[in-house]
């Protein structure tokens, strides 16, 4: 009598199973993977655009005290606030002729399902009064 070898039908369904399971938890962690590259991509996005309006306070356009706000790519919305800055204690103090401003742009956007912000600030130096000419 000849005794024929192969797989049960049970090991065949525990073997489906388990390559079933691995299957689910390895597209888990590729969804996940996709999901923060896209996250890391907005807020690098969001990251150049304060980049931009922070640069562009007192260079391109006139430091002027008080907020602008604006859009970029119909996503991201910015908001630039330039107030003066008050040093606490400073050894020495910034001659009469020079005012220092903070400056300060916060991005927001939609991320699908949540609201997200960043915030950078900066200083800067004029000689001229706000508003008035570019920043030296």
């Amino acid at each position: 009598m000849r005794v024929e070898r192969g797989f049960t039908l049970i090991e065949v369904l525990v073997a489906f199973v388990i390559l079933a399971l691995s299957l689910t938890v390895l597209l888990r962690i590729f969804s996940g993977g996709l999901r923060n590259v896209e996250v890391s991509s907005d807020y690098a996005r969001a990251v150049l655009v304060a980049q931009a309006q922070l640069a562009a306070a007192g260079v391109s356009e006139p430091l002027e005290l008080g907020e602008t706000r604006g859009e970029w790519d119909q996503r991201f919305r910015w908001r630039r606030r330039v107030e003066p800055y008050v040093a606490g204690d400073v050894e020495t103090p910034l001659p009469e002729s020079v005012t220092a401003y903070h400056i300060t742009v916060e991005v927001d956007w939609d991320n699908g399902t949540q609201q997200r912000h960043i915030s950078l600030s900066s200083l800067r130096l004029s000689t001229a009064p706000p508003g008035i000419g570019r920043a030296g």
